[in-house]
């Protein structure tokens, strides 16, 4: 290894977890105006050299970005929340009127926002179920056993969901942009960088230690392209934990979550959420909201007697 390998690699690290720290700013402030200054702040670069900087690094510039965000956002309110009016929608996706917002939207997507959500009223995933299955119900309880197995299709699994609030997490992370649908070697390497650091901290041991996978976009939804999705691979941390190198920490914000328990193989959690999701959810009275949905693994696979993964889906959820 070259003498200075480590430093380059510490060096890239240090600007991955900048960059995280804006791209975290933004999801949580997208309906909020924001101006460069602020932005480079969070990052820590000075406002002269920030806006090349990201581009270069995130391969989109800072406007891009926050105007694909925001655009991705509110196409997924119109498909989840088909009663909300559209000009709601544009202003509570950051856009200053719901013409700037039509012509945005059209100019993206290609169509209209209501003809977007015309479209799309049946999610994707749910014809395909539905088409390959039949309509096939999934049952709710206050159950927390895992359901399912391996040789049954998850749309004719009788799924347990239960509604439960979870608290605020604060959570260390590292994270991949791009695809990583049943990619199990993928999600073995990012779980491998998180518990390497977690590990000598002592951060593994804890008792309220739980890892997670963050998912910030639906890659069945036909709205973040497979190269644009983020996924993080976490472990939650005592609030005054510090983090350093490429691991950067963020705070969930916890709330009403629709969670089942399965026990899968690593091929089906794409086909579980979307029984979750196009199954259990449009009749629940519930929708999802801009919360991330998150994967808490309950065991390691490789000492799992049949190799499954005993993990919770949880659903950010709000009332219809």
């Amino acid at each position: 290894m070259p003498p200075d390998a480590f430093t380059m690699e510490s060096r890239r690290a240090e600007y991955a977890a900048r960059f995280n720290r804006v791209v975290d700013h933004i999801q949580r402030h997208l309906a909020e105006p924001m101006d460069l200054e602020t932005l480079a702040k969070v990052a820590c670069f000075s406002p002269c050299h920030f806006h090349r900087l990201f581009h270069g690094w995130m391969g989109e510039t800072i406007h891009d970005f926050i105007f694909r965000l925001r655009v991705e956002r509110a196409a997924a309110q119109l498909i989840y929340d088909p009663r909300k009016p559209v000009t709601e929608i544009a202003l509570d996706c950051g856009f200053s009127s719901s013409s700037t917002f039509a012509r945005a939207f059209r100019g993206f997507h290609g169509v209209s926002a209501s003809e977007w959500r015309k479209e799309r009223r049946i999610h994707p995933a749910n014809r395909k179920i539905c088409k390959a299955e039949g309509k096939g119900g999934i049952a709710s309880s206050d159950g927390t056993e895992p359901q399912g197995s391996p040789r049954e299709h998850p749309s004719a699994m009788n799924l347990q969901v239960r509604l439960k609030q979870l608290p605020p997490m604060h959570v260390a992370y590292v994270r991949h942009v791009g695809s990583f649908q049943e990619n199990a070697d993928l999600f073995e390497r990012l779980f491998q960088r998180i518990r390497g650091w977690a590990g000598p901290r002592g951060l593994l041991d804890h008792p309220s230690a739980r890892l997670l996978s963050i998912h910030h976009d639906n890659p069945e939804m036909e709205i973040t392209a497979a190269e644009r999705l983020r996924l993080d691979a976490a472990i939650t941390i005592p609030e005054e934990t510090r983090v350093d190198g490429e691991i950067c920490r963020q705070r969930l914000a916890g709330g009403s979550y629709a969670i089942t328990r399965v026990r899968i193989d690593a091929r089906q959690y794409m086909e579980t959420w979307d029984a979750l999701m196009s199954g259990w959810l449009p009749g629940s009275g519930y929708q999802p909201d801009e919360r991330p949905c998150l994967e808490i693994h309950l065991n390691d696979p490789k000492t799992d007697p049949e190799g499954l993964h005993d993990v919770e889906l949880c659903l950010a959820v709000k009332p219809l």
